[in-house]
């Protein structure tokens, strides 16, 4: 039975998707899946390249992070995986196959390194879907990142019909200003951070394991603390073990810029 990774790149920059995909194919030899919009042609021809698949969609770019979880739910309905790996696409790339890992949860979440309540994105995210009585039991937790989570078949479809569930139950509450235009507030772009945040913290998806930043298979880069590289430009962990994704460095690019020139390089990735 294939394990499977699952991403969206609807509009995104096919170099940052080429990165991505190079960087996974190194290592894994599995299933890759895309939803992507239809003119995104490049991207289509770079999956077709690397032996990946895709659904077409017609989601809003604005709307895509929420609606992602629907789609990612009716492809687990259709077809049977050993393991998944939901992520992100334009800011991650691959150190390692994702699922060579002892892996203890059912569904496996990675902490960013940071409160809830320090971080004025998340913040935002949680008070406005859950109110400021839910924010003070969950505050101190320690950020769980929505744009990578790994699970079994049957974990992995808990986990998406539980966000299913709070993004409709628990929607985003806009600024005055954008209710009373009917347009998109985009700060709430980021708000299933918030749903995940709260089925992770609340265990309520059964048997679910959160690891650490500083000593899991997964970097979050925004909020890490430790940034170290090996000889051959591998981001490592406080254990010294290359991690196995790499998430986020565009945000902390000074640091990342020249490794990640090196690795592409060396995946022969044009830059």
């Amino acid at each position: 039975m294939n394990n499977l990774v699952l991403s969206a790149a609807c509009g995104i920059d096919p170099n940052l998707i080429e990165f991505f995909l190079k960087s996974l194919r190194k290592f894994f030899n599995g299933k890759i899946h895309f939803l992507i919009g239809k003119n995104d042609n490049k991207t289509k021809e770079l999956l077709a390249a690397y032996d990946g698949e895709y659904t077409e969609i017609n989601v809003h770019k604005f709307d895509v992070q929420i609606k992602r979880y629907y789609f990612y739910l009716k492809i687990l309905e259709e077809n049977n995986f050993k393991n998944i790996l939901i992520c992100d696409s334009r800011d991650i790339y691959f150190q390692s196959n994702p699922f060579d890992f002892n892996y203890k949860g059912e569904i496996n979440f990675f902490l960013e390194g940071e409160k809830i309540k320090n971080c004025q994105f998340n913040t935002n995210w949680f008070l406005k879907a859950y109110g400021k009585q839910e924010f003070n039991k969950i505050g101190e937790n320690i950020i769980c990142c929505s744009g990578t989570t790994i699970g079994t078949h049957n974990g992995m479809k808990e986990y998406l019909n539980l966000m299913i569930k709070n993004s409709q139950e628990k929607k985003y509450r806009k600024r005055l200003k954008y209710l009373l235009t009917f347009r998109r507030d985009k700060d709430g772009r980021g708000v299933d951070q918030a749903y995940a945040n709260y089925i992770a913290h609340n265990n309520l998806v059964k048997n679910s394991i959160l690891y650490n930043n500083e000593t899991g298979p997964v970097a979050t880069v925004y909020h890490l603390k430790r940034i170290n590289f090996n000889k051959k430009s591998e981001l490592t962990n406080s254990l010294n073990k290359p991690y196995a994704i790499v998430h986020q460095y565009d945000k902390r690019w000074e640091e990342f810029s020249e490794k990640v020139n090196i690795i592409k390089k060396n995946l022969g990735i044009n830059f």
